[in-house]
């Protein structure tokens, strides 16, 4: 029953590897975020660990979002970006947490007073083949330029999606100080990511192989380490 994967964390990892149908992450209390695993279209013969925010149970919620606040506190952030769709359940608790005010949100909906210079096209690994746009308000402006700006997702997985949103930032004059994320899945984000501000993230999962009697873990495609600064270009 995959609907029970995310909804809770456990003391103990299933077993593996190789694994069936799920994998635990180990997150940074010892305790396990169980995921299923998913094959990757383009190539079934992987698969990565799936984390869905909008399913996951309140309690995973604020876990993780407790960790993400925590990491986030060493570059002394002013303001939140969160991007969408499934980084905004993080964002706005992460920049409470933080004792901001508010925080801005990045969208996919255009609404009429947008401005199309304040747009970026971007493509994401849950998506695949679907078109997009990423928007800014422009009243969100002055919340952001010549501020400390910490932008927070849900998962890194291709850094596609991410590098789309730091362009659009930088179309508003704003780099960021530190990019934020639950999960960074696999390495393959460091080379969509090589100018990127420092990226951190609460827990890291590696690309999967399938073999003989069920999934085995790549560990040349597991980023550095948990709850570590785990972009190879930046430091704290």
């Amino acid at each position: 029953m995959t609907e029970a994967f995310w909804q809770r964390l456990e003391r103990e990892p299933p077993p593996g590897p190789p694994h069936g149908d799920r994998y635990g992450a180990r997150m940074p209390d010892g305790r396990y975020l169980i995921q299923p695993l998913r094959p990757l279209p383009a190539d079934p013969g992987l698969a990565v660990a799936s984390l869905i925010s909008t399913q996951a149970s309140f309690a995973v919620e604020r876990a993780l979002s407790g960790w993400l606040a925590e990491l986030a506190q060493r570059f002394e952030p002013e303001v939140v970006v969160g991007l969408p769709t499934l980084g905004l359940v993080f964002a706005r608790p992460v920049a409470e947490r933080l004792g901001h005010s508010n925080w801005v949100a990045a969208g996919y909906s255009r609404k009429f007073w947008y401005d199309e210079r304040l747009a970026e096209p971007v493509s994401s690994i849950t998506s695949p083949g679907e078109a997009k746009r990423l928007w800014l308000d422009p009243r969100m402006l002055p919340r952001l330029q010549g501020r400390r700006v910490l932008v927070v997702d849900d998962v890194i997985s291709t850094g596609t999606s991410m590098a789309a949103a730091l362009r659009l930032l930088a179309r508003a004059g704003v780099r960021p100080v530190a990019v934020c994320a639950a999960m960074l899945q696999s390495r393959r984000w460091f080379k969509a990511l090589g100018d990127a501000p420092p990226v951190v993230g609460v827990f890291a999962t590696p690309l999967f192989r399938r073999e003989a009697g069920g999934w085995i873990p790549d560990p040349g495609t597991l980023a550095d380490s948990t709850c570590a600064l785990l972009h190879s270009g930046g430091s704290v």
